[in-house]
């Protein structure tokens, strides 16, 4: 009998080019470049071009690239009218998985049998474009408001927060911005990934899997984990709280939002730059630390103390909801659609992969059922 492997943790599901992780020493790298590399350097949109076509575009093909986003990132009126018309209240990671969804009715030649077509990788384009869109569409339409059309001359970071708030950004909030992208931007075959991955498989067009992706990306276990760090450090209110309250919940055997990675040994360096930047624009702007952010730096010390012998450091999601929060502003249903606008760029560089070199995913199991038996007959 074959060995069950809950979660499918450490096994190889696929071979793959994109990303890569060394979890003893905590290194990502996007094709071979580090995260600290192209944080320093690139761009989100260099680094999803870097993610789709394996290698960095010249000066000219990135300048093309922010040009064809920026031609391509206005929604359909029905997809609009389809958001006017869901409940205000609904979770927002819910709105624009129907939304990506909805988009597969107006591109239905963007098929898995031709990925390299211009029109399949035009829609791959769109995806990522029109994500940013629709997240800031639903920022607005939520609380009532008609959402505001993308600029055509702001690059993707900008764009976005121009989209939301309705007024040219800080440059520095910019910045700030387009870091947590390429940060977010891809992570090698996590759960949305996969989920994504097994719809291509299937030859479904890209759209279908996004959504999967999307929809996956929802769950608190995996990206809607960074709203629920913010709950818990206002649950604990102030660093002076914050060792009572984690050693109940470990008493108890509960989750600590934003601790542990199943890759990591070590701290997780996407929350390390994370870190950093938040006390660098703090110090920069003459800004003290929050009771929320001093709370955070208590809990991952008390964390250290007691669960580094284990492994367990924080991860993104620790320091990314108090950034999004505090520094851009965003209410806590709008972390984890940022979070996927981000990670579209992956989602779309895995498709294509997967596509390209395709074999159904079709796993086996362990069944623990009853044995084989007559129905009862009177």
């Amino acid at each position: 009998m074959k060995d069950y492997v809950p979660g499918l943790a450490g096994i190889p599901a696929t071979e793959s080019e994109i990303s890569s992780i060394d979890g003893e020493k905590g290194i990502l790298a996007y094709r071979g470049y580090s995260i600290k590399d192209l944080v320093d350097h690139s761009s989100f949109e260099e680094t999803a071009l870097l993610l789709m076509h394996g290698e960095l575009p010249s000066p000219e093909e990135l300048e093309d690239f922010k040009h064809i986003l920026q031609k391509r990132n206005e929604v359909k009126r029905k997809i609009r009218r389809l958001l006017w018309s869901l409940p205000p209240n609904g979770h927002s990671m819910d709105v624009l998985q129907t939304a990506i969804a909805s988009m597969a009715t107006f591109y239905p030649d963007a098929g898995a049998s031709e990925p390299d077509s211009e029109f399949t990788q035009n829609a791959l384009v769109k995806i990522i474009s029109t994500m940013s869109t629709l997240v800031a569409m639903w920022t607005r339409i939520s609380r009532g408001y008609d959402p505001i059309p993308p600029s055509n001359n702001m690059d993707y970071a900008e764009n976005f927060l121009y989209m939301c708030f309705g007024e040219k950004a800080d440059e520095k909030i910019i910045k700030l911005l387009d870091v947590c992208l390429i940060l977010h931007a891809e992570h090698t075959i996590n759960a949305s990934t996969f989920s994504t991955m097994v719809t291509a498989s299937t030859l479904a067009n890209p759209f279908s899997s996004i959504a999967s992706g999307v929809g996956t990306l929802a769950g608190p276990l995996h990206g809607n984990a960074n709203e629920n760090v913010l709950i818990m450090l206002d649950e604990i209110g102030s660093p002076k709280n914050a060792r009572g309250f984690i050693e109940d919940r470990l008493k108890n055997k509960k989750v600590i939002w934003g601790m542990g990675h199943r890759e990591y040994k070590t701290k997780d360096p996407r929350a390390t730059i994370l870190e950093g930047l938040l006390k660098d624009y703090i110090n920069s702007n003459g800004h003290t630390l929050s009771e929320r952010f001093e709370t955070a730096l208590e809990v991952e010390s008390i964390c250290n103390e007691l669960l580094s012998h284990k492994g367990v450091y924080p991860n993104v999601d620790f320091y990314s909801g108090i950034l999004y929060a505090e520094v851009f502003k965003f209410t806590k249903e709008h972390f984890t659609p940022i979070f996927a606008m981000a990670r579209s760029a992956g989602w779309v560089a895995h498709w294509h992969e997967q596509v390209s070199h395709n074999k159904i995913f079709r796993p086996t199991q362990i069944y623990t059922g009853k044995d084989f038996r007559s129905y009862p007959v009177s």
